[in-house]
């Protein structure tokens, strides 16, 4: 008898799917648009297609289509988007902090394995994002959108 080892479920649907991500994304920036620390970044407040670049963003990080890549320039862009931006290391904290309660407002899974994944991602991104907008920066020209995982801790399965 062969084992078969089964693959997790990404944390895309672990989350509740495209949706949900897209919940995720819209209470972050509802309670970015409300800290002043953001006001030098989103001037005017978040576009509802910047939302929607995010979100598709985050869905392919999580695992889901790759539509970030296809329809927006992939991690090219992304960069591009963030280039000289200048965040300071208050702002990439408050981000972190936020998102931690944006997932919260909108009702993703709470068990500590996907919280736990979910943090690691916006940990690593930020200090990304962070070093990656500093004047005289010089990220990496091409690299593929990562594809987040489980970490230490599979999904949780009662």
């Amino acid at each position: 008898m062969e084992d078969h080892v089964a693959t997790p479920v990404t944390l895309c649907d672990w989350a509740g799917g495209v949706e949900a991500i897209g919940r995720l994304i819209g209470a972050f920036y509802d309670r970015v648009e409300t800290i002043d620390v953001f006001d030098p970044v989103f001037p005017g407040g978040v576009s509802p297609a910047h939302r929607e670049a995010v979100t598709a963003w985050w869905v392919e990080v999580f695992g889901g289509p790759s539509r970030y890549t296809q329809e927006y320039g992939g991690y090219p862009n992304m960069v591009r988007h963030h280039r000289n931006l200048q965040i300071t290391a208050e702002q990439r904290a408050t981000f972190v902090s936020t998102m931690s309660l944006a997932a919260d407002d909108a009702a993703l899974p709470a068990d500590p394995e996907f919280r736990s994944a979910l943090l690691a991602y916006v940990e690593w991104g930020t200090r990304l994002a962070l070093a990656n907008s500093q004047l005289g920066a010089t990220p990496p020209p091409r690299a593929p959108v990562p594809r987040w995982g489980w970490g230490e801790a599979p999904p949780y399965q009662p």
